[in-house]
């Protein structure tokens, strides 16, 4: 097994002594252990490093797949008709309600990693250290890490508390994105290029994934010259560059590979979990199957799919039942489902819960398709075709000519759907270009505009802290 980051101790070490992060409903007062408690000093490092295994557990093996892909056109429920996964159905069906357990499962595993982020910071600014230069870059990692989760907040719930601030009153989304950019810009200068780390610092948040994100938000804002900016910033270092073979950035050999910007670390060795059963959800379900059958790509991503001629994207991101892999595992052609996602298949490690797949959050390819986008928003159609094309170019597909900025828009965003497809972004991409009503009532999902927008605050969550407002529609 490669070398990965060192998930085991350190992340039970940050829920032994900083319980008060772990519940964003209660306030806790939380006290640093000091030596004489503990009968050692804890490093930064050790802190800092349990704020990566926050993304290792269950809920982005389960919950993650339902707000973000089975919700979307890219993806069924799958598993068996009478297997809802508690509320798979409902999302997949867009029934969902207040009381869905994905949606408070992210919502409370988002909120406790940004006060798992913000407690380490606070250690590591504090703490006694000769190397300056690591205290830096270890709270950049955080920061980093921080914005993340606070992205996938705001995108989510749209005004949400800023747990530093006020952890019952919601703030406008303006002023979340505001202090996700802040975040960003001050951890881009303490972070190394990737080609600076050590091999042992092996998947740690480096200055290209702060930058990429960065882009990223940008887009997300409409704030088009920034991004195109950020994102010709990352593409112009020399760090990363497209994997000649697209079916390459899924299997174990392309993990942290030429074409990575950030990835959720997984590994198979116990008791360093890896992403808890992340392969296992997915895989195929039936006679020789090795796992439960959701989140199974749907017949309307196939037929985009081949629409386009795109036969080397598909094939990567889709096993067919009947199928034999690229490692030689046979699909008996009497599995549950016709499909199965192949970006969530371990050739070492399926069936196990001991997950050894890293999820693949920021690649190469979307940073390019950033700033393509964000061209072609700046009536600079001809410059974005550049960077679409060379996307398209990876897998044998004709170049785009057009410089219609709204023929070239919905390429665009097509592209996205078919490079991307899998990669959990999918639903938010469906509402930040406002496509998500014609498309879900095309698919007989009943999305209500006004509504379905945004998730609803967690019932529970509304039960102890009353005074937080409700999403309009819930």
């Amino acid at each position: 097994m490669k070398a990965k980051l060192k998930l085991i101790v350190f992340a039970l070490l940050f829920v032994a002594f900083f319980t008060g992060c772990d519940d964003f409903v209660e306030e806790v007062e939380v006290v640093a252990p000091t030596a004489e408690e503990s009968g050692e000093v804890f490093e930064p490092i050790q802190f800092v490093t349990g704020v990566y295994g926050r993304h290792t557990d269950f809920a982005y093996a389960f919950s993650f797949l339902g707000i973000t892909e089975m919700i979307s056109d890219n993806a069924d429920k799958g598993s068996a008709p009478t297997d809802t996964g508690a509320d798979k159905n409902l999302l997949d069906g867009l029934t969902h309600t207040t009381s869905s357990p994905s949606i408070r499962a992210m919502w409370t595993q988002w909120y406790k990693t940004i006060g798992r982020a913000t407690q380490a910071i606070e250690y590591t600014e504090t703490f006694e250290m000769t190397n300056e230069e690591l205290r830096e870059r270890l709270i950049g990692e955080c920061k980093f890490l921080r914005a993340l989760n606070y992205f996938w907040l705001v995108r989510s719930f749209g005004d949400i508390p800023l747990q530093h601030i006020d952890i019952i009153n919601r703030a406008p989304t303006s002023d979340v994105y505001a202090y996700i950019e802040q975040d960003l810009l001050e951890a881009i200068p303490a972070l190394p290029f990737k080609s600076e780390y050590a091999a042992s610092d092996l998947g740690r948040v480096t200055k290209g994934a702060a930058q990429s994100l960065l882009a990223k938000v940008y887009l997300y804002q409409k704030k088009w010259q920034e991004s195109a900016d950020m994102a010709n910033t990352v593409i112009t270092s020399g760090e990363y560059d497209l994997e000649p073979d697209y079916a390459k950035v899924w299997r174990v050999s392309g993990e942290n590979g030429l074409e990575s910007v950030f990835e959720l670390q997984g590994r198979g060795e116990i008791v360093a979990h890896g992403i808890q059963q992340y392969s296992t959800t997915q895989g195929a379900r039936g006679p020789s199957g090795w796992g439960w059958g959701f989140n199974t790509p749907s017949e309307d991503l196939l037929n985009a799919f081949n629409v386009e001629g795109d036969d080397i994207r598909r094939d990567a991101t889709i096993i067919f039942a009947g199928e034999t892999l690229f490692d030689g595992r046979v699909i008996d052609a009497g599995v549950e489902n016709p499909r199965y996602n192949e970006k969530a298949y371990s050739s070492a490690n399926a069936g196990q819960g001991d997950g050894d797949k890293n999820i693949r959050i920021i690649r190469f390819a979307e940073v390019l398709l950033i700033r393509a986008e964000a061209l072609n928003e700046l009536n600079l159609s001809s410059d974005a075709l550049t960077n679409l094309n060379r996307v398209r170019n990876r897998v044998n597909l004709e170049n785009i000519t057009t410089t219609n900025q709204s023929e070239l828009r919905q390429i665009i965003w097509n592209e996205r759907r078919l490079e991307l497809a899998m990669e959990h972004d999918r639903w938010f991409d469906l509402l930040r270009t406002g496509q998500a009503p014609a498309v879900m009532i095309a698919h007989g999902k009943p999305f209500e505009t006004g509504k379905h927008e945004l998730f609803p605050i967690p019932n529970d969550q509304l039960i102890q802290t009353p005074k937080m407002m409700q999403n309009p529609g819930w």
